[in-house]
C-alpha cells in the first residue's frame, strides 16, 4: 500500500454533520501554502496526497493542487460529500487535472437518515448521483462512513444496497466517530456505545469479505471487531510499522503520526492481541473500559493476514514487545479511570 498524506484544503462545508470533527475554523492556505505541503510529502517519500477539509471541493485551491501534485508525480485522492462532483462537468475538470479517486461520504442509504444526519437536504441526492458519475469520469472510488447511532444498526444494508446499486464499489472504510468536542458536543446523541453497532458492522464485513471485496474500521477496538482483525486501520499501522502525516487547518497544523495507541484497560493486560491493538478511543472520557474484553486467539494469524506472508523473526520480536505499551498522550491516568467507573455506577 503506498503512503499517502493528508491536506486539508478548506474546513468549509455546506453540510452541517451532527458528529464532525473538523469545523470550520476560518484558517486558509494559500496556493504556495498549498505546494509547500505536497512538496513537504514528497520529502517523507510519499507517494499520493489525499485531499480533504470540510469539504475539499468547494476551495478555489482544488484544481491548482490536483495539477502541482499531478506534476511533482503524486496521485491524487479526495474525501468528498458529493455535492459538487454530482456536476459533471465540474467532476471532469477535477479529474483532467489529476483527480484519480474519491472517498465519498455516504452515513446511510436511507435517504432521510443521510440527510438528517449531515443536516442538509439532497445531500444524499447529490452523493447518490457523484457515484453514478464514476465509471464514467474513468476513476476509482471507495466508500467511507462515520458509525454513529442513526446507522449502527444498518452498517450491513449499507453495504448491500451500495455494492448492489454501484457494483464499482470495491473498497469501505468505517470510522468510528471521534466524540471529544467539535459538533459532538452539541449533539451528544449521536455517540454510539460499542455494543450498539458491532453486529451490524460484523454482517458488513462478512458480507463484504464472502464477496471479495475490501475494508477497513478505524477507532474499533480489536475485541469489537476479532474475525476481521486485520481490517483495523491502527492494527494494520501497527503491524506494518507505518506512519501517517495530516495537515490539519486548525491549531494542530501538521501533524507526523508515528504512534497508534489510544485506551487500554485492565482487560487489555490479559488480551493476547494487546501488541496490536490501538485500543479504545476516548477511553475513561466517553467509553468505559469495562466495554473492553480480552482474546486469547493467537495475533501470529493476523500479522501474517496483514503482511500478506510470514512475519520476519525480528518484526515479531518488535511486536511482542509492545505488549503493555501505553500511550503517552491518550491512556488516561489510574484516578480518570476510577472516576469513569464511578460515573457508569
Amino acid at each position: 500500500m503506498a503512503n499517502l498524506g493528508y491536506l486539508q484544503l478548506t474546513r468549509g462545508c455546506l453540510q452541517n454533520c451532527r458528529f464532525c470533527s473538523n469545523p470550520p475554523t476560518g484558517v486558509e492556505l494559500d496556493e504556495a501554502g498549498v505546494r509547500e505541503e505536497i512538496d513537504r510529502l514528497i520529502g517523507f517519500g510519499y507517494d499520493g496526497v489525499i485531499l480533504t477539509g470540510g469539504e475539499p471541493s468547494l476551495s478555489p485551491l482544488l484544481l491548482p493542487a490536483l495539477r502541482y501534485a499531478r506534476e511533482k508525480g503524486l496521485s491524487s485522492r479526495m474525501i468528498t460529500n458529493g455535492q459538487r462532483l454530482s456536476d459533471p462537468k465540474f467532476f471532469k475538470r477535477a479529474v483532467e487535472a489529476g483527480l484519480t479517486h474519491v472517498h465519498v461520504s455516504l452515513h446511510s442509504y436511507r435517504p432521510e437518515v443521510h440527510d438528517f444526519i449531515t443536516q442538509y437536504d439532497g445531500a444524499w441526492d447529490h452523493l447518490v448521483k457523484t457515484l453514478a458519475l464514476v465509471p464514467e469520469m474513468g476513476i476509482t472510488s471507495d466508500i467511507n462512513t462515520v458509525i454513529n447511532v442513526y446507522n449502527a444498526d444498518h452498517l450491513h444494508e449499507n453495504v448491500i444496497w451500495i455494492t448492489d446499486r454501484f457494483p464499482h464499489v470495491r473498497h469501505f472504510v468505517w470510522n468510528h466517530m471521534d466524540p471529544d468536542g467539535n459538533r459532538a458536543e452539541e449533539n451528544p446523541d449521536c455517540i454510539p456505545m460499542h455494543h450498539e453497532f458491532q453486529v451490524s458492522l460484523e454482517l458488513a464485513m462478512e458480507y463484504l469479505h464472502a464477496t471479495g471485496r475490501t475494508f477497513r474500521a478505524e477507532r474499533v477496538p480489536l475485541c469489537y471487531m476479532p474475525r476481521f482483525a486485520w481490517a483495523s486501520t491502527e492494527t494494520r499501522k501497527i503491524v506494518k510499522e507505518e506512519q501517517r502525516c495530516i495537515r490539519f487547518l486548525d491549531q494542530k497544523g501538521f501533524v507526523h503520526q508515528l504512534e497508534f495507541l489510544h485506551g487500554k484497560g485492565s482487560a487489555c493486560d490479559a488480551c493476547s492481541f494487546d501488541p496490536i491493538c490501538a485500543g479504545m478511543y476516548s477511553m475513561a472520557k466517553t467509553y468505559d473500559e469495562r466495554e473492553q474484553s480480552p482474546i486469547f486467539d493467537d495475533p501470529i494469524e493476523v500479522v501474517r493476514t496483514v503482511l500478506g506472508e510470514d512475519p520476519s523473526p525480528e518484526l515479531l520480536a518488535r511486536l511482542t514487545a509492545r505488549r503493555g505499551r501505553r500511550s503517552p498522550t491518550e491512556q488516561p491516568s489510574t484516578e480518570q479511570r476510577g472516576k469513569a467507573r464511578l460515573r457508569v455506577l
